[in-house]
């Protein structure tokens, strides 16, 4: 399989189709070329305009790299949902740091944002953004519409799957809305399309809205494994919803771990398998070495999906030092992004010699930090590469080829792991451990690595999902599972703007609803403790 459905994002550029104003509040770039009325009525743009919603994880903007982006009022490279996501994910926990302190970034590690912070607002305006042209495909391609539209009979049933596809993505928006902001501005395809003050939903009924989504498309997507690379399927709405399910009790206050077992048990066995290499999964060629695994990506291409964010960004950003940019198939590193100790001690041998998940640069690097601004202090990650499995170059130096799994399937190995540990029913200890000895498996080489029902417990698991999933957007949420993020009971450099660490508020545990979005909409009410 290739990457070329996504590449058709490249051509549903010129015709973007009315948005609902979902927040009213958002500084959007208008990107309307075509209307609605003609686009919909010729089937053959159906697929372009899904690619663009699938595309809206990877590019900003309608014509490359800058120029014409979707969001206004930032430097368009930082409005890149992987990029912005990345860094509120990731920024203000033990797994990274970055050494620039454009704006407010610093702020992510000192975990002091306030509303008024422009990446926060950057984030909130690009998921609400993707969420609105989610809504308007969805209305577009209603049984109504599809009539009024003139569509053949012959081209409803994959009208209804690309429907049921944009819902997936929809939800995945607002699970990420809810999981960052908690309480958010609500626009479904049911709303008017016209300019108004959208409500605010708690975080418990966006949670229940988000799970009778993917419960009721569930029939509709492909079958896993069915569809074309890059592109949701049945096991993506399962995957969802353990994710959603093993996070329940922090969203709603009660727990669903039994959830969790049965649907990452759903997605262990429906034909996805581990790829064979770990290195592999975050090179150029990730799709073709790598795809048995990577249930859902965000799709790039040096050519055809520039962007200064996604995977260009943690790539360029993780060279500097003495490193040298062409070994990772880049002409330039940008000195940014590097570890905390806190998480190079999760690694026992951090030469990768045994856990070869251990990508560490040391030469010439502190494993201390003392300034946040010298890239040398704190070892450099070489997880991310736009170099192929064969060690050649990715197809241009600027912008790389290297896809971001949004959804993998170790993933759902440590969720059904963990949540069997939390009391999940439905599975077992014994089970756990296999699972989680695959993934040690393919880390080691071999059994070296492996553990035993005794060393099976809920920190072993979190370190394990650092080991694994590390720069992949998951500590914070991981963390605050863990009831870990805030508090003193662990601490890392950095944290709370001390060197060697200090607690946090817990009202730190959700982003702050942005002061321009309540500006915009009275509706909106802010977050506790901002």
């Amino acid at each position: 399989m290739t990457k070329q459905f996504i590449y058709q994002v490249v051509l549903a550029g010129a015709m973007v189709w009315g948005l609902t104003s979902c927040t009213k509040d958002l500084d959007r770039t208008p990107i309307t070329e075509a209307t609605s009325a003609s686009v919909y009525k010729d089937f053959s743009n159906y697929k372009a305009i899904l690619a663009k919603l699938y595309g809206g994880f990877s590019v900003t903007g309608q014509v490359g790299p800058t120029g014409s982006p979707d969001i206004s009022g930032i430097d368009e490279g930082t409005s890149s949902y992987i990029r912005g996501y990345y860094q509120m994910q990731e920024l203000p926990t033990d797994e990274a740091v970055i050494g620039w302190n454009d704006g407010t970034l610093q702020d992510f590690h000192q975990m002091d944002w306030t509303p008024d912070d422009n990446f926060i607002n950057a984030m909130f305006a690009r998921l609400f953004y993707q969420i609105a042209q989610c809504n308007e495909f969805i209305r577009q391609t209603s049984d109504d519409k599809l009539s009024s539209n003139g569509i053949a009979e012959k081209d409803r049933e994959t009208a209804h799957t690309f429907r049921a596809e944009a819902r997936f993505l929809r939800a995945l928006s607002y699970y990420h809305a809810m999981d960052l902001f908690g309480s958010v501005p609500f626009v479904t395809d049911s709303n008017e399309v016209a300019y108004y003050y959208p409500n605010q939903i708690s975080r418990t009924d966006l949670f229940s809205y988000i799970e009778r989504e993917l419960l009721a498309i569930e029939g509709e997507m492909a079958e896993a494994r069915a569809n074309e690379y890059g592109r949701a399927d049945k096991a993506c709405v399962w995957g969802l919803l353990a994710k959603l399910y093993l996070n329940a009790e922090v969203y709603t206050g009660t727990a669903r771990y039994t959830d969790a077992v049965t649907y990452s048990a759903k997605v262990i066995n429906s034909g996805y398998t581990l790829a064979n290499s770990y290195a592999n999964m975050f090179k150029a060629d990730n799709n073709v070495t790598s795809e048995s695994e990577l249930m859902l990506t965000a799709n790039f291409d040096g050519a055809r999906t520039q962007t200064y964010g996604g995977t260009t960004y943690l790539i360029h950003a993780a060279v500097g030092g003495s490193m040298n940019a062409a070994e990772f198939g880049v002409n330039s590193g940008w000195g940014g992004l590097r570890t905390t100790s806190a998480f190079v001690a999760l690694f026992s041998d951090i030469t990768g010699a045994t856990d070869k998940r251990a990508m560490f640069y040391t030469a010439g690097q502190n494993r201390e930090i003392a300034d946040l601004g010298t890239f040398t202090d704190g070892y450099a990650i070489t997880k991310w590469s736009n170099k192929t499995s064969k060690n050649t170059d990715g197809s241009n130096s600027t912008f790389v080829d290297t896809d971001f799994p949004l959804m993998r399937l170790a993933e759902m190995h440590l969720t059904y792991a963990e949540a069997v540990l939390r009391g999940g029913t439905g599975g077992s200890t014994n089970q756990a451990v296999t699972y989680i000895n695959d993934l040690r498996q393919r880390a080691y080489g071999n059994t070296s690595g492996n553990i035993t029902a005794a060393q099976l417990n809920l920190r072993f698991i979190l370190d394990e999902r650092g080991r694994e999933l590390y720069w992949e957007g998951h500590r914070r949420t991981d963390l605050i599972r863990y009831g870990l993020f805030t508090g003193a009971a662990y601490v890392w450099p950095f944290k709370g703007g001390v060197a060697a660490g200090a607690a946090v508020g817990d009202f730190r545990t959700v982003y702050p609803i942005p002061t321009t979005a309540r500006v915009a909409n009275p509706n909106l009410k802010q977050n506790d403790g901002y």
